[in-house]
């Protein structure tokens, strides 16, 4: 990741720009999820959960607006 200084910035203001760069292009996440080994059947699992409570979610969402 690279960020230029622009003329009469700030450092506070060129982090800001740089971890919002870092942010966007999703390396942090990425190195968290690789930290750990998580098997095949692990990572299924988790999926089915986040799905059953996206769906779960949206359910009380329609609910809630009728």
């Amino acid at each position: 990741m690279r960020v230029e200084l622009r003329d009469s910035e700030s450092f506070d203001s060129l982090l800001r720009r740089f971890t919002k760069e870092v942010q966007k292009s999703g390396l942090l996440r990425d190195y968290r999820s690789k930290r750990r080994f998580v098997s095949k059947s692990e990572q299924r699992r988790a999926k089915a959960r986040k799905a059953e409570h996206k769906r779960r979610r949206k359910l009380a969402k329609m609910a809630q607006q009728q």
